[in-house]
């Protein structure tokens, strides 16, 4: 048995975990802009923080979309 069909996913290990790091920072850091967490996650209730400015925010979303058009580039390929 060769090296390569032993990997889990084979060749192809290293564009799918970028995938999932890529989307991840983008998706949380979207998410953290557009449903902020509550003050009080004990009480369904209660009010929700000021969502982080998008300065901060806008740089993590566009390098993880970055990583994961190169990623599913990488797997299309």
């Amino acid at each position: 048995m060769k090296a390569a069909e032993s990997l889990f996913l084979g060749k192809d290990l290293l564009p799918w975990l970028l995938l999932a790091v890529g989307a991840a920072l983008a998706v949380a850091n979207l998410a953290a802009v557009l449903r902020p967490p509550l003050i009080d996650p004990q009480s369904p209730t209660s009010a929700r923080r000021e969502p982080p400015p998008w300065r901060k925010v806008a740089l993590p979303i566009c390098i993880g979309l970055a990583i994961s058009i190169w990623a599913i580039a990488s797997l299309l390929k």
